[in-house]
């Protein structure tokens, strides 16, 4: 991974004003890799009830994470965009806890980016979603 690359990628996160409203954080950069982080917020919640944050701030989170490893790939040379990306929810995350995304950006061809992660809440064995999905590769 070239500084360039890292200086890159966590420029693209803050750039973002639903990142930065959202508390997104670059915690591990590597080559086609990523982990993000967000923090629980109450103004996040969904369900007033229980305090589990919304789904959406969860997804927001799935699809930075997934285009921050698509972009740190080292055959891409430049930006992404989202094509599509499937996300999986596999139950709510616990109310209070900090919610990291990891990504990884598996394969890539001339203009597309193949990517898959998963979110959990502090048990890396009980994903609260997973995610697959296709990102838009800069041409040289």
């Amino acid at each position: 991974m070239t500084q360039d690359k890292a200086k890159f990628a966590t420029q693209f996160i803050e750039a973002i004003p639903h990142a930065k409203a959202l508390g997104m954080k670059l915690i591990e950069l590597g080559d086609g890799a990523a982990e993000i982080s967000m923090g629980y917020d109450k103004r996040f919640v969904g369900d007033p009830e229980t305090g589990v944050i919304h789904g959406g701030a969860v997804s927001a989170l799935m699809d930075m994470c997934c285009g921050t490893a698509a972009i740190s790939h080292p055959d891409n040379p430049g930006g992404t965009a989202t094509i599509d990306l499937r996300i999986d929810y596999m139950r709510p995350a616990t109310p209070g806890q900090t919610i990291t995304a990891k990504a990884e950006c598996y394969h890539i061809t001339r203009s597309v980016a193949f990517v898959r992660g998963r979110a959990t809440d502090g048990d890396p064995d009980n994903p609260v979603a997973t995610a697959t999905g296709t990102f838009t590769v800069e041409a040289k």
